[in-house]
């Protein structure tokens, strides 16, 4: 039994590859489809919203813009959240850009020793955020038929990133040590002229090429995976385990199958909670605040894929998009109960905590 125990630990991974091989070949119909829409959703969605930007935040890494922003906004960041004012570089192009440039760049300002590991442990629990262009298109016109619910989540969502950054600032708070900002216009060459000016766009073109393939990998073998766990009904049956739960609380079931497709890609997940049939539409918005701070598994890997080729611990980024989750909800319900000219009906949700 030792011996039986020591090696499945020791090849976990590979029992599981082997499964996943043979469930591609088992769903080969559906795991196709999948795969298309993965690709479509990649093609039509994700390249147009976020490959602009990486082209961008690569170019930006070429000037001083970064210490620029270091030496007027060190003044507010360092007593708000415990960083220094480079860190509002990734926080600031983490909200308009969308996931998951905010970590991206946090690892890049590691790697070139800008950032100490606190202070990038800080930073990438809050500065990983969904885009406007997501929330107000994808989310709030495209899925809602409502601009008002787009930035109803677009608030709460940068209010409950803000949030968690106020709080992960006491993360590591004991680690004194300074970034080396000051002295990182040694580290990247910010002279930029016509005669260089070819050889950055071909770089920074090249870098946003490779990770935005990165995106649409994941994005793709995430659309497999869940076409398998439906296939498979192993989202069934972990909708029976936790249907007690919803049970509990008098709460539609369907949104269970929405939350647990959220948990593994946040799109999918949106997309399935916003069709459920459901009087009180604002429910559906809450739960809907809540994937949308948490992120998915699919991006946590994205997440991870940048971490991994750094020091970063990854625990203070799954802490803090749980925590931002969880305060997008509840933000997004105090937004709901007393502004009552978003004339969304709260009754159902406010009889649950009566209940409880």
């Amino acid at each position: 039994m030792k011996i039986f125990t020591f090696s499945i630990k020791k090849n976990f991974f590979n029992i599981i590859f082997i499964i996943f091989t043979i469930l591609l070949v088992l769903f080969s119909s559906s795991n196709l489809s999948a795969a298309k829409n993965g690709l479509a959703l990649w093609a039509n969605n994700i390249i147009p919203a976020l490959f602009p930007f990486f082209i961008a935040t690569e170019l930006l890494s070429h000037t001083n813009v970064i210490n620029i922003l270091g030496k007027f906004l060190n003044k507010f960041m360092r007593p708000i959240f415990n960083v220094p004012g480079q860190g509002s570089y990734p926080l600031i192009m983490g909200i308009i850009s969308g996931y998951p440039v905010g970590a991206k760049i946090v690892c890049d300002l590691r790697n070139k020793n800008i950032l100490t590991k606190a202070e990038s442990e800080r930073l990438i629990a809050f500065t990983n955020n969904s885009g406007p262009l997501f929330i107000l298109g994808t989310i709030g016109i495209g899925l809602f038929k409502d601009t008002t619910t787009g930035i109803v989540l677009l608030i709460t969502h940068i209010l409950a990133s803000l949030t968690v950054g106020i709080i992960f600032r006491f993360w590591k708070y004991k680690d004194t040590n300074i970034g080396n900002y000051k002295n990182s216009s040694s580290i990247t060459n910010y002279t930029v002229n016509i005669s260089n000016i070819g050889d950055i766009l071909s770089t920074s073109i090249k870098n946003s090429i490779i990770t935005i393939l990165n995106i649409g990998g994941f994005i793709v073998l995430f659309s497999v995976i869940i076409s398998i766990c439906n296939q498979s009904h192993l989202i069934e049956l972990v909708n029976a385990l936790i249907s007690p739960i919803f049970n509990l609380f008098h709460i539609n079931q369907d949104f269970s199958y929405g939350i647990i497709n959220g948990f593994l890609e946040i799109t999918n997940g949106l997309q399935q909670i916003s069709m459920i049939p459901i009087k009180n539409i604002s429910f559906s918005i809450i739960i809907c605040a809540f994937i949308l701070g948490f992120g998915g598994v699919s991006v946590l890997l994205q997440v991870y894929s940048f971490t991994s080729k750094t020091d970063i611990s990854i625990k203070p980024y799954i802490l803090g998009k749980f925590l931002q989750g969880i305060l997008s909800a509840l933000y997004t319900f105090i937004l709901f109960h007393f502004f009552v000219f978003l004339s969304l009906d709260l009754s159902n949700i406010i009889n649950i905590f009566e209940y409880v």
